[in-house]
């Protein structure tokens, strides 16, 4: 049985190229995914481990338990602590660490790096006046508030040398600083194409905290000393505010996050990996079971000479296993080669990905062989159970041909009540868990109903097939003749662009939700804020209230503060001018008078503590004097917009330092590009600070949907490739089947070009049924998903992107006339005689 087995497989090695495709292309994705994200991560790892070295000690701020201490006090690491903690026994020194953000610009003015990874730090002038941590290639450390050293990679990206005047902006306002050393680094940040800016201790302190204070101190071990050791020495003199942890836990603890990161990002590419396999599924199973049909009267012949059901579907899966082996180490290569040029891209297009050497784990070589496998062999065991269970002598007579009408009944009840119990699931459902639920049983429900529906839907082309006159219905015939096999084909297409279609439609909605949002709740003219958004400074704002055309100004100001023992943000707005630059709805009250101890809530809070207008709120401020304040105003809140709100006169004596997350503008003649340029000029020309419109706003947002829309789309191409493959698989099959019809038509007058037409025809219908079943499921999925999103988006409301569901139909409709060159161009090629010979 095993050489009859691979007598099959390479006695059909064209029929079952595109099984394997199918198989290898799955399996690549999956041996792709697992290559990228195990290179990544251990790269991550890596610029992690050399982060920490030097560091066996670190102490940093630990704040108590959130009913203790003032809303606003952080804890603080001072010198006196540094200077204990390098003096403690076993300790050969410590190191005071300063962070935060620092934008540096090229000589043309643009940001070097991605915004969020621009990083400033502090130059601790140890032993010699130097600071192991970062190796100077040329120049000196920076002394004073005018001096800047650069890592080596920003240098070169912005064409400094050492002398040279550097643009830097911490938070907002621009400095011209002299750039006094190009440094090395082994940061991970900075591998990951991110940039570095080091002060000097004092002008670091003062950028990014208060003069004596550091964010970390860094303990070094004396030779002999362990890090446990020197940790217990070190918690001796800590204050209750801070905690030691050692350099290993710190670097575990970022392996851990690291890992925890890689993971999402492996979930969801093997999603869409299992997508494409569950496709695959379709066609493997639709090719065995094709293969198997063809082969019927030698199965039947084996079984009359002697051998058993169990081993003609052994022998069945012998070939399926021969197949996914081949299928599983090529789909591995071709895997390793998807990882390598999935991370070259991510890096080409500016993605902050840390260098290392490609990462090929035992794991993934295991998992790869054993899914190529396991999946074809599970496809293939249905169809060789059907075959072993056909009596001999029927098969001899080809009396199993045709599904029974009783199986065919069976398959429609059980995908009927599928669909109307998911249906009503949906329907009913009142959390994402029981839509998801329902979602997917009346998925299963349409697939069962498939070969039902096809009949229909394959009727309704009639009129237009009847155009292309016999080909056209014998085109159609075909399509019908067995359903089961058209709607396996379909199905493959249908899954694609039921994803692709329902992630449209969802995002098309969000983002008209997020236009409605940004229009219907702002007044104001621009949004100026941090690229990063990290806080602006004030003098931003006094900046841009000074400018001529502007006529209305207000920070967005974050203060935190206690509110019946929980934490709450207070968000300080110009009272006088808030009610001029938002458009918000409000249920109670007003901006009107909003001063003193007056507050405006938004609906949610309000709901959550039982304020009213008029309602009393006792508050404990961020430097923990109480007061109480007054509800004078309920507005409805969203995305943008929501909170209590409170004059910035009020909170200002609280606060110990004033930065603002954002300022709104008001301008004379509304929002326009010389307005802009002219407000940009005026906070000198900062590449850190952005200045957005309402549009802006929805572009930016909009940007980042289409990016994950066309990455998603991407991840579903192969799907639809896969989908492709089925197609051409099952005509040609279908052409092999048919030699003898085919001769015979030929025969009686129908000429090479008509068997063309017929065959592309017939694959153009069964392209466009699971083109149409795919993008009406789609849309019924981004209806279902589209009700929970309403719930948290209350602007939210359904758009079907018909221009786009258009091209999804065209994109079916050309899948199907590719699909059908090659087995056209075979099919008409047919010897008459030849084929009507045929067995």
């Amino acid at each position: 049985m095993f050489r009859t087995a691979l007598r099959n497989v390479l006695a059909h090695k064209a029929r079952l190229l595109m099984t394997v495709l199918a198989v290898m292309l799955g399996v690549a994705f999956v041996s792709g995914t697992l290559v990228f994200t195990s290179t990544i991560s251990a790269a991550q790892q890596k610029s992690s481990e050399k982060g920490f070295t030097g560091v066996d000690v670190a102490i940093q701020p630990h704040r108590q338990d959130g009913d203790k201490g003032n809303p606003g006090d952080a804890p603080k690491l001072s010198q006196r602590l540094l200077d204990q903690a390098a003096a403690v026994p076993g300790a050969a020194g410590a190191t005071g660490t300063v962070s935060g953000f620092a934008a540096i610009a090229d000589k043309h003015g643009e940001l070097i790096g991605e915004g969020f990874n621009s990083t400033g730090a502090n130059y601790y002038a140890g032993t010699g006046g130097k600071d192991a941590r970062y190796p100077l290639k040329s120049g000196r450390a920076p002394h004073g508030p005018g001096e800047i050293a650069l890592d080596a990679k920003t240098a070169e990206r912005g064409g400094y040398k050492v002398g040279d005047t550097v643009r830097v902006s911490v938070d907002g306002p621009v400095l011209q600083q002299k750039l006094a050393g190009v440094f090395t680094t082994d940061d991970g940040n900075v591998s990951a194409g991110g940039s570095l800016a080091l002060f000097d201790t004092a002008t670091a302190q003062k950028l990014y905290g208060k003069p004596g204070e550091f964010s970390e101190i860094h303990v070094k071990a004396a030779a002999g000393t362990s890090q446990a050791a020197l940790k217990s020495a070190v918690e001796k003199v800590l204050p209750a505010d801070a905690e030691a942890t050692t350099g290993k836990q710190l670097a575990d603890e970022q392996a851990r996050m690291i890992a925890q990161d890689q993971d999402a990002q492996r979930t969801i590419l093997l999603t869409f990996a299992g997508i494409a396999l569950f496709v695959g599924i379709f066609i493997i199973a639709n090719t065995f079971t094709m293969l198997v049909a063809q082969r019927t009267k030698e199965l039947a012949l084996m079984r009359a000479v002697g051998a058993s059901r169990r081993q003609v579907t052994r022998s069945v899966l012998i070939e399926a296993f021969l197949i996914g082996t081949v299928a599983g180490v090529a789909g591995l290569v071709t895997g390793i080669g998807i990882g390598v040029g999935l991370r070259s891209l991510l890096k080409g297009n500016g993605a902050p990905l840390p260098d290392g050497p490609l990462v090929v784990e035992p794991s993934t070589i295991v998992v790869s062989l054993a899914v190529g496998i396991l999946v074809t062999m599970l496809s293939a065991w249905l169809p060789g159970r059907r075959a072993a269970k056909i009596p001999p002598v029927a098969a001899m007579n080809s009396v199993h041909a045709v599904p029974t009408t009783r199986s065919l009944v069976v398959r429609n009840s059980l995908g009927a009540t599928l669909t109307a119990i998911g249906a009503a699931i949906v329907l009913t459902a009142s959390g994402s868990q029981m839509m998801g639920l329902g979602a997917g049983v009346v998925l299963i429900g349409v697939f069962v109903l498939t070969p039902l529906l096809s009949r229909p839907l394959i009727a309704a082309a009639a009129p237009v097939l009847r155009l292309f006159g016999m080909p056209g219905k014998l085109a159609r015939q075909n399509a019908v003749r067995n359903p089961r096999r058209t709607a396996a084909t379909a199905s493959a297409l249908m899954i694609g662009l039921t994803l692709i279609t329902g992630l449209t439609v969802i995002a098309g909605s969000v983002q008209q939700a997020i236009d409605k949002m940004a229009t219907s709740s702002m007044k104001a003219d621009y949004v100026v804020s941090m690229a990063s958004m990290t806080s602006l400074s004030p003098d931003v704002e006094k900046k841009l209230a000074a400018h001529p055309d502007v006529t209305a100004t207000s920070p967005l100001r974050m203060s935190p503060s206690r509110i019946d023992g929980e934490f709450q943000n207070l968000t300080g707005v110009n009272g006088a001018t808030i009610g001029k630059l938002t458009k918000l709805d409000f249920t109670s009250g007003s901006f009107a008078g909003l001063s003193g101890d007056k507050v405006v809530i938004d609906d949610a809070t309000a709901r959550s503590y039982h304020w009213k207008l008029g309602s009393s709120v006792p508050v404990t401020f961020e430097d923990g004097k109480k007061g109480t304040l007054t509800v004078s105003g309920v507005y409805k809140g969203n995305d943008l917009m929501r909170g209590i709100m409170v004059d910035t006169k009020t909170i200002a004596p609280h606060q110990s330092e004033i930065s603002d997350r954002q300022v709104m503008v008001k301008t004379k003649n509304g929002a326009g590009e010389s307005v802009k340029e002219s407000l940009r000029k005026t906070l000198g020309d900062n590449p850190a600070v952005q200045i957005q419109t309402k549009k802006d706003i929805s572009n930016g947002i909009a940007k980042g949907i289409n990016l994950l829309l066309n990455v998603l789309y991407g991840l579903l191409a192969m799907a639809v490739v896969v989908a492709v493959l089925g197609v051409i698989n099952t005509l040609a099959m279908s052409v092999f089947e048919r030699q003898q019809e085919i001769g015979m038509l030929r025969a009686i007058g129908l000429d090479r070009k008509g068997i063309k037409r017929m065959v592309r025809l017939e694959s153009l219908v069964i392209s466009l049924f699971g083109g149409v079943m795919g993008i009406g499921l789609g849309v019924f999925f981004g209806w279902a998903a589209g009700d929970l999103i309403a719930k948290a988006l209350n602007t939210y409301e359904l758009v079907l992107p018909w221009g786009r569901m258009g091209l999804f139909l065209l994109l079916a409709a050309v899948v199907g006339v590719l699909a059908a060159l090659w087995p056209a161009r075979r099919a008409a090629k047919l010897n008459m005689l030849s084929a009507i010979k045929a067995e």
